[in-house]
C-alpha cells in the first residue's frame, strides 16, 4: 500500500523505499522471529499452549517529510481483528535498532486495555493518512501517555485493547521494528458487524478482493485464516 509519508520523497536516487512488509508468515527467515523461545514463553501466558501468528509486520518507518504523516494515530488493535476473546490475543513488538521519541517510538496509554473497544475513524490530518491507519477520536486527552523508548533487541508485549500509536520520525534515518500478533487457536470468529467499527472489516475485505478477484468468494474470517500460521500446539479454529 502507498505510504503517504514518502509519496513525494526519494531517499536514494533511482530506488523505491520499502516501508513495511506485512504477512510474512510464509517466509521462514522472518517467521523465525515468531518462533523465538524467549518471546513464546511470555506469549503462552496470554494465549495458552495453542498459538497462532495472526498478523506479522516488519516496519521500516521513514523519515517524516515535514508533514507529520509518518505518525500512526492512537488506536486499539482489536479494531482490526474479527476474533475473540481479546484476552487471548497479544502483540510482541521488537526494536531492531534503538527507538526513541525522535525517530517515532510507540506511545501507550497505560491501563486502557481495561476499556471497551472504541469507535475508530480516519483522522483529519493535513497531508493525509495511510490506508487502514484508523484512529480513536473520543479518548480522554488528559490520560497519561508513556513514550516507549527501547534499545535494540528490546521487546514490548501489549493487549489488543490498549490505546497506542507512534510519533513522527524526525530523524534522517529509518526506524526498524518487527512484530507479531499472536492469538489462541481456540479464539472464535465473530461477525464484523458485531464490532464497534464494522467499516474496518469492509475495507480489509475490499483490499483482499482486489488481490483474489471478484470471482472468488471470500469472507473476513477467511482473510485472517489465510494470513495466520500455527506457531505451536494445535490449530482449532483458524482452519478452513
Amino acid at each position: 500500500m502507498r505510504d503517504v509519508a514518502i509519496a513525494k520523497s526519494e531517499f536514494v536516487a533511482g530506488e523505491k523505499a520499502v516501508t513495511k512488509i506485512q504477512s510474512f508468515q510464509n517466509y521462514e527467515p522472518l517467521f523465525d522471529y515468531c518462533r523465538t523461545p524467549e518471546i513464546l514463553k511470555y506469549v503462552e501466558c496470554f494465549c495458552g499452549a495453542d498459538i497462532m501468528a495472526v498478523h506479522t509486520m516488519l516496519i521500516n518507518k521513514p523519515p517524516d517529510p515535514g508533514t507529520k504523516t509518518s505518525r500512526h494515530p492512537l488506536h486499539q488493535d482489536l479494531n482490526y481483528f474479527p476474533f475473540r476473546p481479546a484476552d487471548r490475543i497479544v502483540c510482541a513488538w521488537t526494536a531492531m535498532e534503538k527507538v526513541t521519541r525522535a525517530n517515532g517510538c510507540l506511545v501507550v496509554l497505560p491501563g486502557t486495555h481495561k476499556e471497551p473497544l472504541k469507535k475508530h475513524t480516519y483522522p483529519d490530518w493535513e497531508g493525509g493518512v495511510n490506508k487502514l491507519y484508523y484512529g480513536i477520536q473520543d479518548y480522554d486527552p488528559s490520560l497519561p501517555k508513556i513514550h516507549v523508548e527501547m534499545e535494540k533487541g528490546d521487546t514490548v508485549f501489549f493487549h489488543p485493547l490498549i490505546i497506542h500509536g507512534s510519533g513522527a520520525n524526525k530523524t534522517t534515518g529509518f526506524r526498524k521494528a518487527i512484530s507479531c500478533h499472536y492469538a489462541s487457536s481456540k479464539c472464535h470468529f465473530i461477525n464484523s458487524n458485531e464490532t464497534v467499527s464494522p467499516e474496518t472489516g469492509h475495507e480489509i475485505l475490499q483490499l483482499a478482493r482486489k488481490r483474489v478477484g471478484d470471482a472468488v468468494t471470500i469472507t473476513l474470517p477467511d482473510v485472517w485464516k489465510l494470513q495466520s500460521r500455527l506457531v505451536q500446539g494445535t490449530n482449532y479454529n483458524f482452519t478452513f
